[in-house]
């Protein structure tokens, strides 16, 4: 009978710290998410929600859609630097919550911090080892991100209709999206994105010299 009573309390004992482990887990996300959400909100508060889907969905799918024709987005970075007169923003910056990937402004070509060469190819080596969600587990962890929205009581301009919007993208399996109008003629930041891997073995040494 003691056995048996010991065999219990070790069961009960097992299944409560994997409920406190999971509830930690959880409350982790919540607060990355959250703070997050707080983030872009501060630095970018013309954005919409299709600008705050764009930086989450970034950190999981990275620069792969852009660089199906590595050529033609060497044409299209050169072309960027060309015209643009005006590059704000930071250095770099992380997306999504988790950082995988890096946004990384185009500007430290233009002064010459960071060669081009060394720019474009940890660029183009940023798309090797993604290993992307399925559509399911995308859409899934989107939802969770939009209940943190509503949590913190946010709100943006053009919801409904953004909303509207990735949830029918999302009903299509796809998820790449462009910046809202508002974004793009506010803000000057102008980046490529980079996983975390490439960007401080390659990028983050040269600024930091």
């Amino acid at each position: 009978m003691r056995k048996l009573c010991y065999i219990f309390v070790m069961i009960v004992s097992v299944i409560s710290s994997v409920s406190v482990a999971n509830a930690e887990d959880v409350s982790d996300d919540t607060v990355n998410i959250r703070e997050a959400l707080k983030r872009h909100r501060e630095n970018y508060p013309t954005s919409h929600l299709r600008d705050v889907y764009k930086n989450f969905m970034q950190d999981y799918f990275g620069p792969g859609h852009l660089l199906a024709d590595t050529a033609a987005a060497g044409r299209y970075l050169r072309r960027e630097l060309a015209e643009t007169a005006l590059m704000e923003g930071p250095d770099s910056e992380p997306t999504g919550f988790e950082g995988n990937f890096v946004r990384v402004n185009l500007r430290l070509i233009a002064e010459g911090r960071v060669p081009y060469d060394t720019f474009f190819s940890s660029f183009v080596r940023s798309v090797q080892g993604i290993a992307p969600p399925s559509a399911a587990e995308w859409a899934a962890i989107w939802s969770r991100i939009e209940s943190e929205i509503d949590a913190l009581g946010y709100h943006y301009d053009d919801e409904q209709a953004d909303r509207a919007y990735i949830n029918d993208l999302l009903k299509e399996e796809k998820y790449v999206v462009h910046h809202s109008d508002a974004y793009n003629e506010t803000v000057n930041f102008h980046y490529r994105i980079m996983s975390r891997k490439e960007f401080e073995e390659n990028i983050l040494p040269l600024l930091t010299k």
